[in-house]
């Protein structure tokens, strides 16, 4: 299982640390925060201990109000679980008991001016990816015109140099070589680089390239959620149809599957551009529109 410890909270999202500084190594495990409600109540029947508690304006008012003992009784009953640590927002003052216990019991207690909502909001996209199940292959991955690309193919197939093509035409580079696969929902999966070889695009003959310091910081982005698996293979006479519409292929990675083409090489053959026109008849699909159902439907009137 991936974990994430509260010291990468506290540097990511440059929290000021109130109390049990010295368990910064405690672990998170799930990727939602939560805002203790009913727990300050005394219900505790699916409490979920494992996540960040966020305690915003609406919870710490509600703790003011209560007598001294009582409110002693209810932050100690939460404490007592052990969540991985505690997240005050809007920069509030007034968090009587809250620093003193969670001292005691060496869990961390935070705080940040940013508001509850805008705050859950970041730290849930963070906690997200970051626990997300992840994998790496061997391939490129690229942005063709907001649409996510995987391209794979034998060492030497020409899968970078097809990327470098397509960024010459304006599209956004993404990883060259090792492409991380994160799964962040049943049918979402996102594409990145693995940190080092971020930028860096290795062309045959050439060598490594960094992408942004020769074409500009817009030929480059971080991440992009696959939509579509493409695989370049040797050209094959006879192997490819020409039918109106291909049968759909997938592939799956992670429990997702992703639409699959297999395009063959062929000197003088626009790999590029079949690329962008794969892209973009995806994008055109799920607007709605197949040009198939148009082209015969303009044979029916023909007939008529």
């Amino acid at each position: 299982m991936k974990t994430v410890t509260v010291e990468s909270v506290v540097n990511t999202f440059k929290l000021e640390i109130l109390a049990g500084g010295n368990r910064l190594d405690r672990e998170i495990t799930r990727s939602k925060a939560h805002r203790p409600g009913l727990e300050f109540v005394g219900y505790f029947e699916y409490f979920p201990m494992n996540r960040v508690q966020v305690l915003g304006r609406k919870e710490i008012t509600y703790l003011l109000q209560l007598s001294v003992e009582e409110r002693r009784l209810h932050i100690g009953n939460i404490v007592k679980y052990h969540p991985p640590c505690f997240v005050v927002t809007t920069g509030q003052q007034e968090i009587p008991f809250l620093e003193m216990f969670c001292d005691q019991e060496g869990i961390p207690l935070l705080r940040t001016p940013d508001k509850t909502t805008e705050f859950i909001t970041k730290l849930d996209g963070y906690l997200l990816k970051a626990l997300a199940p992840e994998m790496s292959i061997h391939g490129v991955c690229v942005n063709v015109s907001g649409i996510g690309v995987l391209l794979r193919g034998r060492s030497g197939i020409g899968k970078s140099e097809t990327a470098h093509t397509l960024i010459g035409r304006g599209h956004r580079f993404v990883a060259d070589d090792i492409v991380v696969l994160k799964k962040l929902g049943p049918s979402t999966l996102l594409g990145t680089h693995n940190t080092t070889t971020r930028e860096f695009l290795a062309l045959r003959s050439i060598g490594l390239i960094n992408v942004v310091r020769q074409y500009g910081r817009t030929a480059f982005q971080d991440e992009t959620r696959i939509v579509l698996d493409i695989e370049l293979t040797p050209w094959e006479d006879k192997a490819l149809n020409n039918e109106l519409e291909v049968e759909p292929q997938f592939t799956e990675y992670l429990g997702v599957k992703i639409p699959h083409i297999e395009l063959q090489l062929q000197p003088g053959r626009d790999t590029s551009g079949l690329i962008e026109a794969a892209a973009n008849n995806w994008y055109l699909k799920q607007l709605g529109y197949s040009a198939v159902e148009e082209f015969m439907g303009r044979l029916e009137e023909e007939l008529r």
